[in-house]
């Protein structure tokens, strides 16, 4: 666990984020690498491209047709010359495995 923080602190952390779920429609790991992955994720009113170091993580599980919740408000960043224009959110177990799940929220569906 992480140290507490003041409630304060999390509605200023609030009001800056914008969380929303996305469905990813599209994955391609990466070449050269054997973590990086490249996510087509719908939006609902766009669709976006996500990179991501979770290749590794997957295994053999497919994540095409996945919920997961994403930062949308980040500042764009190239990683292996491919724009990332939000990031992926992901739940971690108690094992540490990551949890890959399909949900029936909507594409946009916010979360703060």
């Amino acid at each position: 666990m992480k140290d507490k923080i003041e409630f304060s602190e999390f509605l200023e952390i609030e009001k800056k984020l914008d969380i929303r779920m996305g469905t990813i429609t599209e994955v391609e790991m990466m070449e050269k690498s054997d973590k990086m992955l490249k996510l087509t994720v719908d939006f609902g009113t766009e669709t976006r491209t996500v990179m991501t170091n979770i290749g590794n993580r997957i295994g053999e599980k497919s994540i095409v047709d996945c919920q997961m919740p994403f930062i949308m408000n980040l500042q764009p960043a190239k990683i292996m010359g491919v724009e990332s224009t939000a990031m992926i959110m992901v739940v971690e177990n108690q094992d540490g495995e990551l949890e890959i799940k399909r949900s029936a929220y909507s594409n946009g569906a916010k979360l703060l």
